[in-house]
């Protein structure tokens, strides 16, 4: 029996991951915690609204953590998962962005697995397993385009919340939806590529992919290139990682390949610059991606809020990153105040926009 704790339980990854463990005899949910949310409903020993994550971590002692937190604020999980050797289920990519050295310094030391939950990454994992890095050419995320792919940059000077918040293909939480359409979310996946496989940035590229059926795909340096293809549908991914080595089934319908249409255009960068803004702070490296992620963060809630225009997420997190030095994080100290003053920064920054 593999012993589940499940952080972020009330939103979407985690209401999926609940279907999932309910599914699945060899899967159990020793824990449950959720932001704010009451986690009615949730059959778990240990359950917690609010609070320290990795003191709920501490007494349930999971065989595997999924992180599926929104934003920062998930770091301490991620970092307390690695530390110990637990598997990691990773659905909140903000805290491997914010904490990519620190990270992967805990993983060393604890010995245990990243197995990446996000469509993107998950269908990369795969399509790597077993595979020499000498043996890989170029890794390409896809993406959907968001909801105002084609799009001119005079079109998104006034839409609304409700507009960026009405995604073609996927459903998900409010923020990761805002930045589907800023493409700011693939932006924090091309970081988070970085980390988790080792490739440098400059062979890892971003391709709209419409109808998000092929989730990501990797070519080789024989010219070969693998992709994963599935409906868009969170189970799958989720499944998987807290399932490996194993693929459990999913009550998802085969592929329908006679119905598919898969066509692919590049990123329009001049209409969506938060790409090459996310781009930009990883290659300066140091804490420059935690300053991305906070700014970005503070922008997107401002947007939500109605205190900021959708075209000022992009000025904020670029004012943001161009105000910051970016020095390396010798620790999660550091790494916290890099982040508090970074979103400092990008508050000033929403208060004059």
């Amino acid at each position: 029996m593999k012993r589940v704790a499940l952080l972020g339980a009330t939103g979407s990854i985690g209401r999926q991951a609940i279907e999932i463990v309910e599914a699945h005899p060899g899967l159990e949910l020793c824990a449950a915690a959720s932001g704010s949310t009451p986690l009615d409903g949730v059959d778990a020993p240990l359950k917690q609204v609010g609070g320290d994550l990795v003191e709920l971590l501490e007494r349930a002692q999971p065989d595997v953590v999924l992180n599926a937190v929104v934003g920062f604020a998930g770091i301490h999980a991620t970092l307390w998962a690695l530390e110990r050797g637990v598997d990691l289920a990773l659905a909140n990519k903000e805290s491997l962005v914010a904490a990519g050295e620190l990270a992967l310094a805990a993983l060393e030391r604890g010995g245990g697995r990243i197995l990446p939950v996000d469509s993107e990454h998950s269908a990369l994992f795969q399509c790597l397993e077993g595979r020499e890095p000498d043996q890989v050419d170029t890794l390409v995320l896809t993406g959907s385009g968001g909801p105002f792919r084609g799009r001119s940059r005079d079109e998104l000077a006034d839409v609304t919340a409700e507009q960026a918040l009405a995604h073609p293909t996927w459903r998900m939480g409010p923020k990761i939806t805002v930045d589907s359409a800023t493409l700011a979310n693939k932006g924090l996946e091309v970081i988070e590529a970085h980390f988790l496989f080792g490739i440098p940035y400059e062979r890892i590229e971003v391709a709209i992919q419409p109808t998000s059926i092929v989730h990501s795909l990797v070519r080789f340096r024989d010219g070969a290139a693998l992709a994963h293809l599935g409906y868009p549908d969170m189970r799958v991914p989720i499944s998987y990682a807290l399932t490996y080595p194993e693929r459990a089934a999913t009550p998802l319908p085969p592929l329908d390949l006679t119905a598919l249409t898969l066509e692919f255009e590049a990123p329009d960068p001049e209409t969506f610059p938060m790409l090459a803004l996310a781009r930009e702070a990883g290659l300066r490296g140091g804490t420059a991606p935690c300053a991305f992620n906070a700014a970005n963060e503070v922008a997107v809630a401002a947007f939500l809020e109605g205190r900021l225009p959708f075209l000022g997420i992009p000025e904020v997190v670029g004012e943001t990153l161009a105000a910051v030095d970016g020095a390396p994080a010798r620790d999660l100290g550091d790494l916290l105040e890099a982040d508090r003053e970074a979103r400092s920064l990008a508050e000033r920054g929403v208060a004059i926009a």
